[in-house]
């Protein structure tokens, strides 16, 4: 990493991230954060993985106001709004920052594969959050498959399922067609979709399993926040209390790389990046 590429980096991060700023995307420390983590990934990994950031970046706050008045009465399920703050940026974008870092000292192909693997994790489950609480059909619990109301941690439709996996089809397709040497584009789209959408099922599997849920007993709505939008403190009714939706989104960015190293260990068939 060069001066001149940390100078771009981190004048390119700035810019985006005031935007999102001004439009309502990002919190201040949002702001802040996303500064911070574009320009570690932008500086070091270059246009190749800004594209993927700015990718998931651009869609997901698109996709978080599109129909915002019908997802207006599920808006009290979740920990945050749509206006992402310090937490949710490092949950979605920290791993891939701490990549670009581990690239910036050992080169190896594999860590671009890992990016691609937690970017399309991210995107995948923005989606499937985004637009899985439109669908007609109730969501079913990803461990028993019993019905539960929209917005529940855990929960799964098969809308949700699809949108998810174009979510890391478009990461997939962006990073085959950003490669400036010769891969094999199907197997590397494949490999991007497979490991994003597993990685938000494994998001899933924590919202249904272990992330801590709370509940508001004035209004008798289950949440994920420890203090209601009604302004009352809530209590939680199961899993760990230190584990909230940012972590499992980290820990869903980490599974989703590591599943990408895998299949590309185990597929493999292209060479170079």
């Amino acid at each position: 990493m060069t001066l001149l590429n940390f100078a771009l980096g981190l004048l390119l991060s700035v810019v985006i991230a005031a935007l999102a700023y001004w439009r309502g995307a990002l919190s201040s420390s949002g702001a802040v954060g996303a500064s911070v983590v574009g320009t570690l990934i932008f500086s070091i990994g270059g246009l190749t993985w800004a594209i993927l950031l700015i990718a998931f970046f651009v869609t997901s706050s698109a996709w978080s106001h599109y129909q915002a008045r019908a997802k207006e009465s599920l808006a009290e399920k979740f920990q945050k709004g749509h206006r992402r703050d310090l937490g949710q940026v490092l949950a979605n974008g920290g791993w891939g920052a701490l990549l670009a870092l581990a690239y910036a000292c050992t080169p190896q192909p594999i860590l671009f594969v890992a990016f691609v693997g937690a970017m399309a994790t991210v995107n995948a489950d923005t989606w499937a959050t985004e637009l899985g609480v439109l669908s007609r059909t109730p969501p079913r619990l990803i461990t028993t498959g019993r019905v539960v109301a929209v917005g529940t941690s855990g929960g799964v439709t098969p809308l949700g399922v699809f949108v998810a996996f174009a979510g890391a089809l478009l990461i997939g397709i962006l990073a085959s067609v950003s490669q400036v040497t010769r891969v094999n584009r199907p197997l590397f789209i494949l490999v991007a979709a497979c490991a994003g959408l597993l990685g938000s099922l494994f998001d899933s599997l924590l919202g249904a399993t272990v992330q801590a849920i709370y509940f508001c007993d004035a209004d008798q709505k289950e949440t994920e926040a420890r203090v209601h939008r009604c302004g009352r403190a809530t209590r939680r009714v199961r899993g760990w209390r230190w584990l909230d939706n940012d972590g499992v989104n980290f820990s869903a960015s980490v599974v989703g790389s590591m599943i990408a190293m895998a299949l590309y260990q185990v597929i493999g068939g292209w060479t170079g990046f």
